[in-house]
């Protein structure tokens, strides 16, 4: 069950990642009426921040998550009898 979850996780924080990069060209920067009905708006930095924000920290959250697996990985190698650093 718990896997699963850390699945459905990744596969979400993934896809809000994939959204914040496409956002800046979804819409028209210099265009305020091609975002002022959008969440966050009328303003440019309140529809950036609601649409990349999830992507951001999915991205930070993510990253640890990695580096910790890979920490912890790397930690368990050298416990064994590997000296190598």
């Amino acid at each position: 069950m718990k896997k699963g979850l850390v699945v459905l996780g990744m596969v979400f924080g993934l896809y809000l990642i994939a959204r914040a990069l496409a956002e800046p060209f979804v819409i028209d920067l210099s265009d305020p009426a091609s975002y002022r009905d959008d969440w966050g708006g009328p303003s440019l930095a309140g529809v950036l921040l609601v649409h990349c924000g999830p992507g951001v920290v999915s991205a930070v959250l993510i990253g640890r998550a990695v580096d910790a697996r890979w920490r912890r990985r790397t930690q368990t190698r050298l416990g064994r009898g590997d000296t190598r650093a």
